[in-house]
């Protein structure tokens, strides 16, 4: 490729080939895979749950008829922050904005008929992660399967809900105890499941810029790696469980080389920093969503185009997953109608667009191979700026990332008021009719019927068995055991989400937010 750098001392030509390489190769700016999409194409999700169990099982063997290739779970608030449905604090929250998980009832309900060792299932769950894979476990063996069989991930990036997100149980440190025990357990007992995926996305949607979601993300997975191998966990090993959750914004262009540069930086500090000599723990394995952030409200339709855009960036970029967002998802959750369109624009790109018949299209292109430098450059310079902090957990305890995010999140939003920042149907090009799309609406009687589900459960089950259970989760907190068989022997005592989450509690604490 011809050298497009103006400054004379700016790498050589055979420079740039190094930094660029080949798909397939380190430092995999390229792709992770020789042949990217011509061999395989990447795996679309789509982000599903609501109400109850069954009706979110209903959506799930919707989407997998219509050609879903991977399920993705949302979980209601209350089941992210470790509260039973009948808890006082879960009031007006049940199955809103997600599924309502209480106990291995619930969970074998939602999972019904879904052939767990042939669909691979991404749980966005983070604080009650270690609750939700016990559950995934215990019900896959209540279908006759072994864990190892099963695929998917679970998020279990506890670090940017302190950051970014704000549904965390416990503090950090605790926290992270959590996150390798569960690292600690797969490694042994799932192979095939990614342990965690650290997300980037909902540090983009709080307002960051692209080159602080990979910054910030990569200072979270550091942290999750020095833990790992602090607790005996090899990095050949653990890089290749370790898959990254990615948003797709609105700059066509800087999104690309946002995916670009973030796979060739996480190359270099893998085997730079951490030591790894395989190449697949080397690489970095995502999935993208589109910005729920730059959705409006008004003139829905238009988010249509806006998700399509987005999209195509994710795949340029060479996602290895893909979930499009609804059209309504400003409004509410999305119908079945918004969840197929969102669906049938992957498939469009896969099947319509030529798109996947080249590796790597953008490559080589100047604007895209600068961009991919610049990116890069500004992370290492954010990450060295964290490591002066003391480290991600100490930057966290600060409130240094915090800072950071709420600043750029005011400055966007102070440009699009003024109307630097084109919003098209939001501040240009705006009509006064109203939106005219059916929403989805939850039936408030879900509620009402889930906190019955959770007391008939406590009612029914052997409360010895089940107290016995909840002894043995709060005795391992308080000492070294891992903490994961102890939880899937209490979801199959069938003690509930909360009650795990409390004997926990007892032990941990809960984390108070810092003041920024």
């Amino acid at each position: 490729m011809a050298n497009f750098h103006a400054d004379p001392s700016a790498p050589t030509e055979k420079d740039e080939a190094a930094e660029i390489g080949f798909p397939g190769l380190f430092p995999f700016t390229r792709g992770i895979q020789p042949t990217m999409y011509r061999g395989r194409l990447w795996t679309m999700r789509q982000y599903a749950g609501f109400g109850s169990a069954a009706e979110s099982n209903r959506r799930y063997r919707y989407l997998l008829a219509q050609g879903v290739t991977g399920l993705s779970v949302a979980f209601d608030l209350p089941t992210q922050m470790g509260y039973d449905s009948d808890h006082p604090l879960a009031a007006g929250e049940v199955g809103r904005v997600g599924v309502a998980i209480d106990s291995i009832d619930d969970m074998a309900e939602l999972l019904d008929d879904i052939p767990l060792d042939r669909v691979s299932t991404s749980m966005t769950i983070n604080a009650t992660a270690i609750v939700l894979l016990s559950l995934y476990i215990a019900v896959a063996r209540r279908q006759g399967l072994e864990a190892r069989v099963l695929s998917g991930t679970t998020q279990n990036d506890i670090l940017k809900e302190y950051v970014a997100r704000g549904t965390y149980i416990y503090p950090p440190r605790a926290s992270l105890r959590i996150v390798t025990d569960i690292f600690a357990f797969c490694e042994r007992e799932l192979p095939t499941w990614n342990t965690i995926s650290i997300s980037g996305y909902h540090i983009r949607e709080a307002g960051s810029t692209a080159v602080q979601e990979v910054a910030f993300t990569f200072a979270n997975a550091i942290a999750y790696v020095q833990a790992a191998i602090d607790c005996g966990l090899d990095v050949d090993r653990l890089g290749q469980r370790i898959s990254f959750f990615f948003n797709a914004h609105n700059d066509f262009l800087e999104e690309i080389a946002k995916f670009r540069a973030a796979r060739r930086l996480w190359a270099r500090i893998m085997r730079d920093r951490f030591g790894a000599r395989n190449p697949r723990a080397q690489q970095l394995r995502f999935h993208t969503q589109t910005a729920g952030s730059t959705l409006t409200a008004r003139q829905p339709d238009n988010n249509i185009v806006r998700v399509a855009i987005q999209a195509l960036a994710a795949v340029l970029g060479g996602t290895q997953s893909l979930h499009c967002n609804g059209r309504d998802e400003a409004l509410a959750l999305p119908t079945e109608d918004s969840a197929r369109i969102a669906l049938r624009t992957q498939q469009i790109l896969a099947c319509e667009s030529g798109v996947p018949n080249t590796v790597d299209p953008a490559g080589g292109a100047y604007a895209i191979e600068e961009m991919t430098d610049k990116i890069e450059q500004g992370a290492r310079r954010l990450l060295e700026r964290i490591e002066a902090a003391g480290g991600t957990l100490a930057a966290i305890e600060q409130g240094v990332i915090q800072r950071d995010i709420q600043e750029s999140a005011y400055r966007a939003q102070q440009k699009i008021d003024s109307g630097e920042s084109v919003v098209v149907g939001v501040n240009q090009y705006a009509t006064e009719d109203p939106a005219s799309i059916e929403l989805l609406r939850i039936d408030p009687e879900v509620e009402q019927r889930q906190i019955a589900r959770v007391r008939e459960l406590r009612a029914s089950r052997d409360e010895r068995a089940c107290r016995s259970a909840l002894d043995a989760v709060t005795i391992a907190a308080r000492g070294t055991d891992n903490l994961v068989p102890h939880v899937i022997a209490a979801v199959e005592a069938r003690s509930t989400l909360g009650e795990i989450s409390d004997a926990m509690r007892s032990v941990f604490g809960e984390y108070e937010e810092v003041d920024v």
